[in-house]
């Protein structure tokens, strides 16, 4: 099949959402430059519509990925989902060969699937990590009444499900029952890489941050991110290294106040900095001028922040629970329990070693570029759905 109609279907592409948002608007582009008829369907708010709109102008080729926006939801269509599903629809009745949702827990995904079987069209399930035991653990009592009702038929009636990592096909088993599971990692676009800000531009933009080095922690301030672990972590970290900051970047999902008062009470506020949510290529200028990358998280799918750090030449030092096992593999930074001790070891290890350092550098950038861009990434999406629709028309 030389040209696919695919629709991607998510809750919302506002970028403040964290990772899966820029995943279906980079994944959608990218199978939309090889020739593809590629839709992205998605609610839209008064506050999050235009982000969403310059997440898309800022992706590369997202002028060729066209756009269904379904009014921000009320109560009634935040349980049903209904509106979403008849956009689906309309969209359907021109053809679609795949709907792709991204994302568990919103009405509509079920919803536009359940359309998708009636009519004969595949789907194709990316939970972004939301079947992770840890994330199935908060708010639990909500999900297993979603996976007892609507859920659990969403999930393993999919043609297949798309998860970013081994580890997270394992852990989603008990939830999946057999369903089939295809492994497909995040990428990344070498042009934008290409077009990042000169060394020095975030620095030049945040004055207070001098000539020190720092780390960068750069996701959304929630709780799963392991903020309080940082805390700790830089606190050890400053005992050792006086000269190094750290500079904390992202929306705010309820920990920021929480993280602000234990930074205090280590009497490292002066150390820290937080500067709120930055995108794109002031994103990119963060990370190049940062000394190490961190994310102590409880809990990664396929983390696109650690993908772009790994990709601009900075080292990493992650938790095993953001299942990045690549990172030890290639030597392009440290893997550390959830404990603060480690991490602070892992971030001094890095740190005063330059020449060790340069050299994880250089080993992440080669990963990166050698397997995980998006281009490639949508030729193995394409692949897939290829080889789905073969059986099913067999």
């Amino acid at each position: 099949m030389s040209q696919l109609r695919i629709v991607h279907a998510i809750g919302d592409l506002d970028p403040a959402g964290g990772g899966p948002p820029v995943v279906a608007a980079r994944l959608a582009a990218a199978q939309a430059q090889q020739g593809c008829e590629v839709t992205i369907l998605s609610y839209r708010s008064l506050e999050g519509g235009p982000r969403g709109d310059k997440l898309m102008a800022e992706t590369p080729h997202g002028e060729l990925v066209k756009l269904v926006s379904v009014d921000s939801p009320g109560r009634f269509e935040r349980l049903t989902g209904r509106a979403a599903a008849k956009a689906f629809g309309r969209v359907a009745d021109g053809g679609v060969d795949v709907l792709h949702t991204h994302g568990v827990w919103e009405p509509m995904l079920p919803a536009c699937a359940t359309l998708a079987r009636r009519r004969g069209i595949a789907y194709v399930v990316t939970p972004h990590g939301m079947l992770d035991p840890y994330t199935l653990s908060v708010s639990s009592h909500k999900k297993r009444i979603a996976l007892a009702t609507t859920h659990r038929s969403f999930l393993r009636r999919a043609t297949f499900v798309h998860m970013l990592n081994a580890d997270e096909a394992t852990l989603a088993e008990p939830v999946l029952h057999g369903t089939p599971t295809r492994v497909i990692p995040n990428g990344i676009f070498i042009e934008e890489l290409e077009q990042a800000p000169v060394a020095g531009t975030f620095r030049a933009s945040h004055p207070e941050l001098g000539k020190r080095p720092y780390v960068l922690f750069l996701s959304r301030l929630a709780h799963k991110k392991g903020l309080d672990y940082l805390a700790d972590a830089f606190a050890l970290l400053c005992q050792r290294m006086p000269e190094i900051t750290l500079v904390v970047a992202g929306p705010d999902g309820g920990e920021q106040a929480p993280f602000e008062a234990k930074v205090k009470q280590h009497g490292v506020s002066d150390r820290v900095h937080v500067v709120g949510p930055i995108y794109g290529q002031d994103k990119l200028a963060a990370i190049r001028d940062a000394a190490v990358f961190c994310l102590p998280s409880r809990q990664e799918g396929f983390s696109i922040a650690i993908t772009e750090a790994l990709a601009m030449g900075t080292p990493v030092v992650i938790t095993k629970a953001c299942h990045f096992p690549e990172v030890t593999e290639v030597g392009a930074g440290i893997e550390t329990d959830l404990d603060a001790t480690q991490v602070a070891d892992g971030l001094e290890r890095v740190l005063s070693d330059r020449d060790a350092s340069a050299r994880m550098g250089q080993a992440g950038a080669a990963l990166v570029r050698d397997r995980f861009t998006w281009p490639k990434v949508a030729s193995l999406t394409i692949e897939h759905y290829e080889q789905a629709l073969s059986g099913a028309n067999a």
